[in-house]
């Protein structure tokens, strides 16, 4: 049986290869699968990306031009439309030449200017903006655009793994930056996508540069018997051919070794060195139907010993990445393991080119260019990103949780709903993650939880089988913040804290108000000069806020610190003042800086307040201060100002943190202030009529009883 073209890796063309070479390549690779000859937008978006690329060169001291070509090649390798491999080709033109977007849509269609934009970086964020938020907003623009067409990505991916193929060019530290960030983020996404094709090269290459040693001690060992290897692997696939042609059934049967990383991965999940791994290489058989299959997982389990455990049944449980395949490990006839993969050969294109095999072509030469609805729906995750992104404000948080729920080293188990859906979670999980999965509303009414019918503790952790009953109440007073020490999922983390932030948001809100009220005070400035709508909008840009009220809640729960806030606003103010002020606006400043008489604030309570307008003055119970004791102001949220006596044993063990609200505060003085409010408290033996005496003495002496 011949090979077909998933069975091939991604062309890589040689180094120093001529453009016009590589055109040709390009177009034979598109020829080969698109049913219209016509690829004129192809050669125009070729023609354009040269003539706008002409001056510039890579780092390799190659003509730029090679870069979109070499991207292209590997986007016609996984079968794309005319308008994506456009789109390849010219990706970098606005943001690395003076074309404009307009431009390319008015040269081409809106198609494939959707496209380019996709791709295009956000270079226009301020150059104060550092790496990490860099980072985490254009990823927060990359996933807005796979939402509107997933296409997006797919162009982002192979613009990555070129850029991975000449890293060799860059300096170490940039070498190990986009290693990391391809690692942590584009290939987790190219498995998501399920295209294994960009995604086991893209793994490999990022581990040859993070961990070299690693890699090449990894390559030798690997090369090392190889022989042995290759000749026991041809052994195995005769042995199981044999056995399939006598059942009549028609297969394609490979052996291969397994690819660096995915052994990298095993030896740090399991804690093992090369050489306590058996089983290094894997046998895949491809047959037509899923009956075949499951005959065919039959014959191999009467031929050897399968080891208990190590079955996984992906077609009846495809992964969410639509990935489906029966494996088995077994042990060979010379005691060594190894492990033997099972589908069909429309599963098997799905597994090499994932999302990117489902652009189907229509006779007449044209694309459907989405997705089908259930495609759509397999790709749950990148609709919880997208939810991630709009709730979470702070963009470091963002890039945090993406990592975390991405990550190639989380294993999953698969667990049934009592109605027998199957919800895929990290190793790890509990019930908490389970109910969240299901609907926040689930988790967040969540009062216990039963597993295979049996009550177990929020904390239990999940197995691959378990039949998980949750069970909730409308009296739950919602998710406890231990549940995010519990939790593994990230879905499930996020939804917790998105519960507490809107819970709190008001506590919030007063609290970061409270904050930056105190710190504009400690430098002797006045908040609402700062909080000019120009001013605000420039915190929102710079912190990635929708509000000023969610500032102050972010300021409130610790998200970001008020120095942060105030700082931008001052800066934004400087930057807005400077481009008007003259020499009489500072001397006039100057002088009304110097002749501002100080502010005092006299209450009819006759308590004279330094410093503070219109709050309202009250007496602390505790200590009932009286004309005459020395006092202190205390600022109290809400509340206004309470006066206390200076040696009150709430003020002097007042903590720290707290003293910076204490304010002076003095009697004030003058006839009208002679009498005041006070409580007193009278000591004496019980008789009758005594209430009636106390308020006769009162009485005679002209003084009112307000209450008792």
């Amino acid at each position: 049986m011949t090979d077909k073209k998933e069975d091939k890796p991604l062309e890589r063309p040689r180094d120093n290869t001529p453009p016009e070479e590589l055109l040709k390549i390009l177009l034979a690779n598109v020829r080969s699968y698109h049913p219209s000859d016509d690829l004129s937008m192809i050669e125009k978006a070729y023609e354009v990306a040269k003539e706008q690329h002409k001056d510039q060169k890579r780092k390799s001291g190659e003509p730029y031009i090679i870069h979109p070509l070499c991207v292209a090649i590997i986007l016609s390798d996984l079968e794309m439309d005319k308008e994506t491999i456009a789109a390849g080709l010219l990706h970098d033109v606005v943001e690395d030449t003076g074309m404009s977007l307009k431009q390319v849509e008015e040269m081409f269609n809106p198609d494939v200017a959707v496209l380019v934009d996709g791709v295009t970086k956000l270079t226009q964020l301020n150059l104060n903006t550092d790496k990490v938020e860099l980072q985490a907003e254009n990823l927060r623009k990359m996933f807005v655009s796979m939402a509107k067409d997933i296409r997006v990505i797919i162009i982002k991916l192979a613009d990555r793994l070129h850029n991975l193929r000449t890293l060799e060019y860059q300096s170490p530290e940039k070498r190990k930056e986009k290693a990391r960030e391809s690692l942590e983020i584009y290939s987790p996404l190219a498995d998501r996508l399920g295209i294994s094709k960009i995604k086991i090269e893209m793994d490999d290459l990022s581990l040859k540069y993070l961990e070299p040693e690693v890699y090449y001690d990894l390559a030798e060992k690997v090369h090392f018997k190889r022989e042995v290897r290759e000749e026991r692997i041809d052994k195995i696939v005769q042995e199981v051919r044999e056995h399939i042609e006598e059942s009549g059934i028609r297969a394609n049967i490979k052996g291969r070794i397994k690819h660096f990383f995915s052994i990298y991965k095993k030896m740090v999940n399991q804690n093992k060195t090369i050489d306590q791994i058996y089983d290094l290489f894997a046998i895949r058989i491809i047959v037509d139907t899923v009956k075949d299959c499951y005959a065919v997982l039959g014959f191999i389990h009467k031929l050897y010993t399968p080891i208990p455990g190590r079955f996984k049944d992906y077609i009846a449980m495809p992964k969410p990445n639509m990935y489906q395949s029966l494996h088995t490990t077994v042990i060979g006839k010379d005691g060594v393991p190894f492990e033997i993969q099972i589908r069909t050969f429309e599963m098997h294109r799905t597994a090499e080119f994932g999302i990117a095999a489902h652009w189907k072509y229509k006779e007449e030469g044209g694309s459907e260019n989405k997705a089908t609805e259930n495609e759509m729906t397999k790709m749950k995750w990148l609709s919880e990103i997208l939810e991630w992104q709009k709730d979470e404000s702070d963009s470091k948080e963002f890039m945090k949780m993406v990592k975390s729920d991405l990550s190639l080293f989380n294993e999953s188990v698969y667990c049934f709903t009592p109605t027998g859906d199957v919800k895929n979670l990290p190793a790890g999980s509990t019930p908490i993650d389970f109910a969240y999965s299901i609907h926040s509303a689930v988790g967040n009414k969540m009062v216990g939880a039963k597993v295979n019918d049996k009550l177990v503790p929020i904390e239990y952790v999940l197995h691959n089988g378990d039949r998980v009953d949750i069970i909730t109440s409308q009296n739950s007073r919602g998710p406890s913040r231990d549940w995010l020490k519990i939790v593994k999922s990230t879905q499930a983390k996020n939804k917790i804290n998105q519960w507490f932030r809107h819970e709190q948001k008001d506590e919030n809100i007063d609290r970061g108000k409270d904050l930056l009220e105190r710190y504009v005070k400690s430098k002797g400035l006045n908040l609402p000069d700062l909080t000019k709508p120009e001013y605000v909008e420039a915190v929102l840009r710079r912190y990635s806020y929708r509000d000023w009220e969610s500032v102050l809640a972010g300021v409130g729960r610790g998200g970001i610190k008020e120095s942060q806030v105030i700082s931008k606003l001052l800066d934004s103010k400087q930057k807005a003042e400077s481009k008007t002020v003259d020499d009489k606006t500072i001397l006039q400043n100057i002088g009304e800086m110097t002749n501002k008489p100080e502010v005092i604030r006299r209450a009819k309570s006759g308590i004279v307040v330094k410093g503070i307008h219109d709050l309202a003055v009250r007496y602390a119970k505790c200590c009932n201060p009286v004309p005459g004791d020395e006092i202190v102001g205390f600022v109290t949220r809400g509340r206004g100002i309470t006066i206390h006596c200076t040696d009150c044993i709430n003020m002097m063990n007042l903590p720290e943190a707290e003293r910076k609200r204490m304010i002076d505060a003095e009697w004030q003085r003058g006839p009208e202030q002679e009498s005041y409010a006070t409580e007193l408290t009278i000591y004496a033996n019980n008789r009758m009529g005594q209430i009636v005496d106390i308020s006769k003495v009162l009485t005679d002496n002209k003084i009112d009883i307000s209450s008792m």
